[in-house]
């Protein structure tokens, strides 16, 4: 390793250990000797210079906390001597100019995916089961465990083969080392099931967003189909789910089959008509071939979850660097987790093409403040216990780094939660910053992929898209290598650069939307799916 600090911008006044220092270490940074006056794990950050009382301290560039007292030069920033601190955007003051990256050799470059009617792409092929109203979660359950045990999906786990084991009195070891067999009946179709505990008993406008979050999935390119579920009396309408698919494509062409269960007898009566019109639905949809198209057509999700001190220099950048040749590609990445673009608003709306896109960001962000605030929190309280223990120890600290997965592309739109996304070019999507609400958020907006940087391990998934997982340190790859495709440790020794790992995510998303990589998620079968309720979740 060639140094033991870094620094991500030339103004900051602290800098990242890359490897745990100890007080007494003297580390040469920068041509100077730096003094460590305190136990610093890696990741952490350590003052640059002396800090008094209100000081105000950046990282990336930007402001990112303030010292609530003195820290000596060498000093590791804590909770305890930091507090949150950002500056605020109250419209455009410049027009960023963008020095777009080289794409000669991927200009031409194509993928194999599903074409649909209305010309968007998937990278899947997936009839998806889902209810309206939570009351209808049980029969949904009913159909998983028929459709999936006969037309075999999922092969049978390990460790259902161990209890099997355990049950019988058999070689429980032998067993547990028996590789499942899998032989399914359909050979270029998924059948996914969704439930969630929304529709009814809440709020009008949960219900109203909720419908246009489902409408996002039927429209969601990765879909060739949909059955969908309703009681009756729910709040969430089968007129209201209509309207707001119509709202996202008014000539929708793929086929929808809608049963409400009181207006159809008995379970058994409603369960045999769903199981024959669906089945027959799935052999056609399983005739859908792939074919080739161009990146243009790739809608990303850009997620982190799980998120360390490394997370900000190694694999977010290089997401973004991605990010940034999609966009040259005119595809369309999505940016997400409102609440971790705090402290970064003013170079987000300074992206922006125009005003008002940049007047919507501004205000989707300080209404989802105000009722943060509201409710007695706020964005500053957002870093979770796993977040500070790696180092993110502000708010605006980790959005700082949590935003590099944008890239530095131009804003062509900012969506509110349910919109779908229309334009090619970054997009700002108004999610939580809650793993799979903001996973399920994007899948929802289009996002026929998803990338999820994660530096301490996230087993997040999605029924619809694949979700590329992409660690931040190698340490984590080795450790949960069950969850992590891609490792970024490289960009930490100084083996890669952001640029070339930037290329090496893109390779990979090219390949897992061919089919010919399966995502880790998609392996372990992880379909998470929260809608978010509007009201307050960070």
């Amino acid at each position: 390793m060639k140094s033991k600090l870094i620094k991500v911008h030339p103004e900051d006044n602290v800098a990242i250990a890359l490897v745990d220092l100890w007080q007494g270490d003297t580390v040469n940074f920068e041509g100077e000797d730096i003094f460590i006056t305190s136990d610093t794990k890696a990741k952490h950050k350590v003052a640059m210079v002396d800090f008094a009382a209100e000081d105000k301290i950046y990282m990336y560039g930007v402001l990112v906390g303030k010292a609530t007292e003195e820290i000596r030069k060498g000093g590791v920033l804590t909770v305890d001597n930091v507090k949150h601190e950002a500056n605020t955007a109250y419209g455009k003051t410049e027009t960023t100019a963008w020095n777009a990256p080289d794409i000669s050799k991927w200009k031409d470059r194509t993928f194999n995916g599903y074409h649909r009617p209305d010309g968007q792409v998937g990278t899947k092929n997936v009839w998806l089961f889902f209810p309206l109203v939570f009351c209808e979660n049980r029969n949904i359950e009913l159909l998983k465990d028929v459709f999936e045990n006969e037309l075999s999906f999922h092969k049978s786990s390990k460790q259902r083969l161990l209890l099997r084991s355990l049950i019988h009195g058999t070689d429980s070891e032998a067993m547990a080392d028996v590789e499942p067999e899998e032989s399914s009946i359909f050979d270029n179709i998924e059948v996914k099931f969704i439930t969630h505990q929304g529709g009814c008993g809440g709020i009008r406008q949960d219900s109203a967003s909720l419908a246009r979050l489902l409408a996002g999935y039927i429209n969601n390119p990765n879909v060739a189909g949909a059955t969908v579920l309703s009681l009756g009396c729910q709040n969430l309408q089968i007129d209201i789910f209509k309207s707001a698919l119509k709202r996202i494509n008014s000539d929708i062409q793929k086929p929808l089959l809608i049963y409400e269960q009181q207006q159809m007898g008995t379970v058994d009566d409603m369960m045999n008509t769903i199981i024959k019109e669906s089945f027959a639905e799935i052999k056609k949809a399983n005739q859908i071939p792939r074919k080739p198209a161009p990146l243009s057509k790739l809608k990303l999700g850009l997620e982190c979850g799980g998120s360390d001190g490394f997370s900000g220099i190694s694999a977010n950048p290089a997401l973004g660097y991605a990010s940034d040749l999609l966009s040259a590609l005119k595809g369309s990445p999505i940016l997400s987790e409102f609440p971790e673009l705090c402290g970064i608003e003013q170079e987000l709306v300074n992206r922006c093409v125009n005003d008002e896109i940049a007047d919507r960001f501004i205000s989707l962000i300080r209404a989802f403040e105000d009722s943060a605030i509201a409710a007695g929190s706020g964005f500053d309280m957002n870093p979770s216990p796993g977040n500070i223990k790696d180092g993110l120890i502000t708010d605006a600290m980790k959005s700082a780094g949590a935003a590099k997965k944008g890239g530095t592309s131009p804003i062509e739109d900012v969506l509110d939660y349910g919109d779908y996304v229309t334009r090619p070019g970054l997009n700002l999507l108004c999610t939580p910053g809650n793993d799979v609400e903001s996973t399920t958020a994007m899948v929802g907006a289009g996002a026929s992929v998803v990338v999820f940087t994660t530096g301490l391990g996230t087993p997040t998934g999605n029924p619809v898209a694949p979700v590329i997982k992409v660690s931040s340190n190698s340490t984590l790859a080795r450790s949960m290598p069950d969850i992590i495709d891609i490792d970024s440790g490289g960009v930490i020794r100084g083996e890669k650069t952001i640029e070339e790992m930037g290329e090496e995510i893109l390779e990979y998303i090219v390949k897992v939307a061919s089919g010919e990589e399966e995502s880790k998620a998609d392996q372990l079968d992880q379909d998470d799916f929260i809608p978010w309720k509007r009201g307050v979740s960070l």
